[in-house]
């Protein structure tokens, strides 16, 4: 932290990071002007920075290495007055939180700018207070199609890799026409351009657009409602192998095991003997800023768990082919949430495997269907583990025709085993 000492600088605040737009010099506001004349250090992107060639003290280039960079501002803002230029408004998406964590609260002022996203929505007359927003920007892509599909309106910060083009595509390859939108380039700086598009798909086209612009997409139907929170979806609506109507986790069951998961938005989830991946799919819809890691062996259950995949357009499901628990050495990230469906044979080493892995807190949920599976599962959770799971024995039956009448069709019953890992 900075010391006490380095207050007496003719500012409250040792360091002010200020917000600019690309119109430069001319969108600072006379507080950032005052600020930016005490000041004896200067840092900022590049592109900030060059709105300021006849500064006179020193300029630190935020690039590469900004953790390094931090370090040195650190030490100069002991005995300097300090600014800090970024693009918009600093704290969101931007460099102020860092910048806090860094130096303190207490010695940061702060003097945002308006966003990209204020700025796009004030040209094209959309109230943002409604919308969604999602930053690619440096960051992953997987799952974006998972995100959007609870959304009404989005607004996507992109760069040189997920740019607009690229997101359309993926639109595109999702078979999805349901969006309109806005292509904003050069926000408030020489150049600005607004492209509307009726459908979202024809971005995919363009070649050429600035590095610095902002996609701003919306439903095209008004009376369109996001999906429902809990999915319950019939086994019928995936593709499948078709022994005994399908080797798939019946709807009901589906709903109760992954109610025992406790699946969170930022879940790591594996799924065990996938098959044709309901679990997977609909573990993902909820875990979708998180990753669902789908692990099979057979070839033809692979062939339908993409399919499924591909159906139903969640990008954040990754296929693990192999055998469990060999093939999990290959998954980096540990679970938060394990569902094991199908094990082979080797039920006793994917348990061990898997809880050894599982993060402090997290769930493990196991379906048996025979004898033996039960007396197993059970045997490892008291002998092996030492724990006492919790356990559920499911018998379904759904009402089906009979001529003029109406009868129940008894379901295969079913266990449901289930422990949360502890803590400490």
């Amino acid at each position: 932290m900075i010391s006490q000492a380095s207050q007496g600088l003719g500012s409250k605040y040792p360091v002010t990071i200020i917000g600019i737009g690309d119109d430069g010099c001319a969108s600072l506001s006379s507080k950032a002007i005052n600020a930016l004349s005490r000041s004896q250090v200067l840092a900022g992107g590049e592109r900030q920075l060059s709105f300021f060639p006849d500064f006179d003290g020193e300029t630190i280039v935020l690039k590469e290495g900004l953790s390094k960079k931090l370090d040195h501002l650190q030490e100069l803002s002991l005995e300097n007055q300090l600014s800090i230029l970024a693009s918009g408004d600093p704290l969101f998406f931007g460099i102020a939180p860092l910048v806090i964590r860094r130096l303190g609260r207490e010695n940061v002022e702060i003097i945002p700018h308006l966003s990209a996203l204020q700025l796009a929505c004030s040209r094209i007359g959309l109230s943002w207070n409604d919308a969604s927003w999602i930053s690619l920007h440096g960051r992953s892509q997987v799952g974006f199609l998972t995100k959007i599909k609870r959304m009404n309106k989005v607004i996507c910060y992109t760069d040189p890799v997920s740019h607009p083009a690229s997101i359309a595509q993926w639109i595109e390859d999702s078979d999805d026409s349901s969006w309109r939108g806005w292509l904003c380039e050069n926000l408030h700086g020489p150049g600005e351009k607004i492209s509307f598009f009726e459908d979202i798909r024809k971005v995919a086209k363009i070649k050429d657009f600035s590095d610095l612009n902002i996609l701003v997409m919306e439903r095209k139907d008004s009376s369109w409602k996001a999906p429902p929170i809990i999915q319950n979806f019939h086994e019928d609506i995936y593709a499948k192998k078709i022994p005994k109507k399908g080797l798939i986790t019946k709807k009901e069951i589906r709903l109760l095991s992954i109610c025992e998961l406790q699946v969170r938005k930022e879940s790591i989830v594996w799924d065990i003997g996938s098959a044709s991946g309901s679990i997977a799919i609909e573990c993902a819809l909820q875990a979708d800023h998180g990753r669902v890691y789908s692990v099979e062996v057979d070839l033809e259950c692979i062939k339908f768990l993409k399919e499924n995949i591909s159906r139903f357009s969640v990008d954040n499901v990754k296929v693990i082919e192999g055998m469990a628990p060999d093939i999990l050495s290959q998954i980096k990230e540990d679970p938060d949430c394990v569902f094991i469906g199908g094990s082979k044979g080797r039920l006793h080493e994917i348990i061990q495997t898997c809880w050894k892995r599982l993060h402090p807190g997290g769930r493990l949920v196991v379906n048996a269907i025979t004898m033996e599976n039960i007396n197993e599962v059970y045997h490892i959770f008291r002998k092996v583990l030492n724990l006492i799971p919790e356990v559920l024995l499911v018998q379904i039956s759904r009402g089906v025709p009979l001529a003029h009448y109406l009868r129940y069709e008894a379901q295969n019953p079913i266990h449901i085993f289930y422990a949360q890992k502890p803590r400490h």
